[in-house]
């Protein structure tokens, strides 16, 4: 039973972060459009930064615990750093969203 409650939670995740990767850039319509098409481009390269890092952090917590569980420590230590470089992704994510923001609103 805990086997489908996991498996399910997996897809589920794994169909959220395919969404939210895939969804439609903002659609601006004032100002330049070479500058439109950086802001979209921008944002959307952000999203799809900021579910990839979330999933490295993840695998990160995932493999640090089997890391600790089986007294791995080169696998924990592995997980540590791959949970520092999800945190980074994420990081540069939520910058290149606000850049593409920014432009946006500097297009006006």
């Amino acid at each position: 039973m805990k086997t489908l409650l996991w498996l399910t939670a997996g897809v589920g995740l794994g169909l959220a972060a395919y969404l939210m990767m895939n969804a439609p850039a903002p659609q601006y319509a004032t100002g330049s459009d070479d500058v439109e098409d950086a802001a979209r481009s921008t944002a959307a390269w952000g999203r799809k930064q900021k579910v990839r890092g979330a999933g490295g952090s993840l695998l990160g917590q995932m493999e640090e615990g089997v890391g600790e569980l089986t007294g791995n420590e080169p696998l924990a230590d592995q997980g540590l750093g791959d949970q520092v470089a999800g945190t980074a992704q994420k990081a540069a994510g939520k910058f290149a969203e606000a850049a593409g923001k920014t432009l946006h609103d500097l297009n006006r």
